[in-house]
């Protein structure tokens, strides 16, 4: 369950890292929301990523 979370958690960081430039790349979001979208993103990545990775092993 505790895996499960951290998963779901570590992933949707890494999207919103990687989804918002697409979207400014399309005009759908300005670039001060990719901004702010990319930085919630690595911080969530960076954070979550680790624990979920060991919790893998």
């Amino acid at each position: 369950m505790k895996r499960t979370i951290l998963g779901i958690l570590a992933i949707s960081g890494l999207l919103l890292t990687l989804l918002p430039s697409t979207l400014v790349f399309a005009g759908v979001i300005s670039a001060p929301a990719n901004k702010i979208l990319m930085a919630v993103g690595t911080l969530l990545w960076f954070t979550m990523a680790p624990f979920w990775i060991k919790r893998a092993r």
